[in-house]
């Protein structure tokens, strides 16, 4: 009888293990898998984001969507969205599902802030639209463009066939991937691809996309067309470097702007994969406590403290994102970079600022991205829906890595006074700090 027993709780712990695994984010090609699943239940998601939020205000008639010939819905929902038009990214490269409208000629514009991206293409009959949901990340949909009294966005979640990938963390999210496209816009394979975050070489960019900005001797593959005889890793045939206008690439009219800011670019770079790195510890937190919690009730064990296989999870997805947001092997470049728009001083308007006026939405653009060597989406709703033994473990090593205490080496070859800067910066600005962090020490 005690044979059976434990084997039948073997068992148990074996399914767990399985539905653990099944329902893991982890796993590429699982979409169906874990958004049906009740630990992180996607399928609830779309009620919490910024345009859940705002298709509430549509059906209540608290506000009406304005409709334009020549770009639809655009302008209007970028306005309600508190997306600055100067974020505008330009991608002519064919990979969105309205590939078939998107060439060189006509690229698809991408405009974002800290919680929402909006795709639009010239002719289009979709406004492709994404927010963060804090509790499940990227929520997906779609906008028609036809006027209606009441413009309905719809969910698409045919969108996690590309957004819950490697390129995404393997969670629902967001991704810049930089192509090498030939004279149509399709990418050409055998030149490969990159995923772009602050920590790619310059040379590795912004393929398939425009760039308007200065950034001196470096090279970038934007602005180009390639062919299979191109090699993209000779600076020497990267010849779309520094330009001011777009006026010789495509004609712009309608489109909000003409520009695709490099500052914008870099920003949207860093921002994707941070939104990626949230929703993932996310996910694994959530993950693991389950795994644990059916394991303690097979086992009949008290379940009031974190196992250590349960600790050690998390803390891998911590320190992954802690090194994200502190811009650990961050690439640096020599000349300033200095984009065509107003988009730098729209980032910065909404800054969250010390006693001494600093910020971590302060940008530098001399040698690297942000003055301070800390994500600002640390403010973001997401990062403080993360689940509390998330929250407390990535405080802790936080602190530690802020104070010197870590023993992660490339953490500490931050310059002591970009660690103590963000640690003031983040004692004054950033609610609901751990008490702990008002020492020195």
């Amino acid at each position: 009888m005690k044979l059976k027993r434990l084997t039948y709780k073997l068992l148990l712990i074996v399914s767990a293990m399985t539905c653990a695994w099944a329902f893991s984010p982890g796993l590429a090609n699982r979409q169906d898998q874990f958004r049906d699943g009740e630990v992180i239940g996607y399928r609830g998601a779309g009620k919490n984001d910024a345009i859940a939020r705002l298709q509430r205000r549509i059906n209540s008639g608290e506000i009406k969507l304005e409709h334009s010939d020549s770009n639809g819905y655009l302008a209007s929902v970028l306005k309600q969205l508190n997306i600055p038009v100067s974020s505008q990214g330009l991608v002519f490269s064919k990979t969105s599902f309205q590939l078939h409208r998107i060439s060189p000629n006509n690229p698809r514009s991408i405009f974002f802030n800290d919680e929402a991206y909006v795709g639009w293409v010239r002719g289009g009959d979709l406004l492709e639209l994404a927010a963060v949901d804090p509790q499940f990340g990227g929520v997906f949909y779609m906008l028609e463009q036809h006027k209606t009294d009441k413009p309905r966005f719809v969910r698409n979640d045919e969108c996690l066939q590309c957004h819950t990938s490697n390129a995404t963390r393997n969670v629902p999210g967001f991704v810049v991937r930089s192509v090498y496209p030939d004279e149509r816009g399709y990418p050409i394979a055998p030149l490969g691809s990159h995923i772009t975050n602050h920590a790619s070489p310059l040379i590795e960019r912004w393929g398939g996309w425009y760039v308007t900005g200065k950034h001196g001797e470096a090279r970038h593959a934007g602005n180009l067309l390639f062919s299979e005889s191109s090699n993209p890793e000779k600076p020497e045939q990267l010849t779309g470097a520094n330009l001011t206008s777009l006026a010789k690439k495509f004609t712009p009219t309608s489109y909000l702007s003409a520009h695709s800011d490099i500052v914008a670019l870099m920003v949207l770079e860093h921002q994707t994969q941070m939104h990626n790195l949230i929703t993932r510890l996310n996910y694994e937190t959530k993950l693991a406590l389950n795994n644990q919690k059916v394991m303690d009730e097979a086992l009949q064990r008290n379940g009031d403290e974190l196992s250590d296989s349960t600790r050690r999870r998390i803390e891998r997805a911590t320190e992954d994102l802690l090194r994200y947001m502190l811009f650990v092997g961050e690439t640096r470049w020599q000349s300033p970079i200095s984009g065509t728009t107003s988009f730098a001083k729209d980032f910065i308007a909404t800054a969250q600022r010390d006693k001494q006026g600093r910020s971590l939405r302060d940008l530098d653009l001399q040698k690297k991205l942000f003055r301070y060597p800390c994500s600002y989406l640390i403010y973001s709703e997401a990062f403080d829906a993360l689940p509390k033994p998330a929250l407390d473990q990535i405080y802790k090593q936080l602190w530690l890595a802020l104070t010197g205490q870590t023993k992660d080496k490339d953490v500490l070859d931050i310059a002591p006074e970009d660690r103590k800067a963000v640690l003031e910066i983040l004692r004054q600005t950033k609610t609901n700090l751990p008490a702990y962090f008002q020492r020195d020490n």
